[in-house]
């Protein structure tokens, strides 16, 4: 299993990461452990998870249940110190904390009901759900609007929770932190007032990066690799459009798609033509479409770790068999190719 360093940290993951937030909801407990005991075996030691979690949909009576079903499996293995965990806060929500959002308050608060529901004394790896300030992730590029941001509360609020993850990290009760749903600007912003006020890097930033969504590519990328900071891509398989399943119009019963429509924006007819176009490359080359896409999301420059969810045992021995795929230069070059038709299908 191919390791990586997470930015200037020093932790060290494999390339790939197994997602939870279907766990409590779509994923039983049961089975969510047997998934983290078939990961492990498969030398797949990096679990993700949030506050929020389980999703699909996202309750406020059952925000931190996923965590609470990785804290029993901790309890129950005692394997704990075999796994490198990270978590979330959930962020300006209704969910949580009547909406204060990230503030030093909250996220004290956060962290010490996560370690409480984790079952573990330190958080490996602790992000921002979402920027306090907003974000243009999850399709809301369309409408974003940074000018109604204001810049003396956002630089305040960024200052105020830089100093509370340092007596976080101090207290050890947290070794590293990240972000997730992050620009460029707020990224390196992060970073020049960690190297001003001597607080934690981010390290990573955890955001929507796929075939079908390669935002990433360009500014962001640059932030990466001037700043030192890994990605963590969400979504890989395009909340499943990218296996082929949804070919058709076809909806099975217990997916994503059964459950929330448009998979949250990301069903359009330019998303199922390029997808077309994805799983018909595969075929032509005598692969399956799931490895093929996981496997060019893991070898990009930028690549941190490739976080991957399954609902089911079976999906996830899928994915683990073509972890060790590598692409051809004939796939890249027609992934390539098919990008220039179908730059940005949503």
């Amino acid at each position: 299993m191919k390791m990586q360093r997470l930015g200037k940290s020093d932790l060290e993951v494999p390339i790939w990461c197994l997602g939870t937030m279907t766990f409590g909801n779509q994923t039983s407990e049961a089975e969510g452990h047997a998934q983290i005991d078939a990961a492990l075996e498969a030398g797949l030691n990096f679990l993700d998870t949030a506050e929020m979690y389980p999703v699909n949909p996202a309750k406020a009576e059952t925000v931190g249940r996923t965590e609470e079903i990785i804290g029993n499996w901790v309890a129950k293995s005692g394997r704990g110190s075999d796994v490198v965990i990270a978590t979330k806060i959930v962020g300006p929500s209704k969910l949580a904390r009547d909406e204060k959002g990230i503030t030093a308050a909250t996220l004290r608060e956060a962290v010490d009901s996560s370690l409480r529901r984790l079952q573990v004394d330190v958080i490996d790896l602790y992000q921002l759900h979402w920027p306090q300030r907003g974000s243009y992730h999850f399709r809301q590029h369309w409408s974003f609007a940074p000018e109604q941001q204001d810049r003396a509360a956002t630089r305040a609020n960024m200052e105020e929770v830089m100093a509370e993850m340092g007596r976080l990290r101090e207290a050890g009760k947290v070794r590293h932190f990240g972000t997730s749903n992050e620009s460029a600007w707020g990224m390196t912003r992060w970073n020049q007032l960690a190297a001003e006020l001597g607080g934690p890097r981010m390290e990573t930033v955890q955001n929507e990066y796929s075939l079908l969504c390669r935002m990433y590519d360009t500014d962001m990328a640059e932030m990466s690799h001037q700043e030192e900071v890994s990605l963590l891509a969400y979504s890989p398989l395009a909340a499943g459009l990218l296996t082929g399943k949804y070919e058709g119009g076809a909806r099975p019963e217990g997916s994503r798609a059964s459950i929330n429509g448009d998979l949250g924006g990301r069903i359009t007819a330019r998303a199922e033509a390029a997808t077309d176009a994805y799983v018909a490359l595969a075929r032509e080359h005598g692969v399956d479409p799931v490895h093929m896409a996981l496997a060019w999301a893991a070898e990009r420059p930028f690549m941190g770790s490739v976080i991957f969810g399954a609902t089911t045992m079976a999906q996830l021995q899928h994915i683990l068999a073509g972890t060790e795929f590598t692409l051809t230069e004939a796939l890249r070059e027609g992934i390539a190719e098919i990008y220039r038709a179908h730059p940005l299908p949503y």
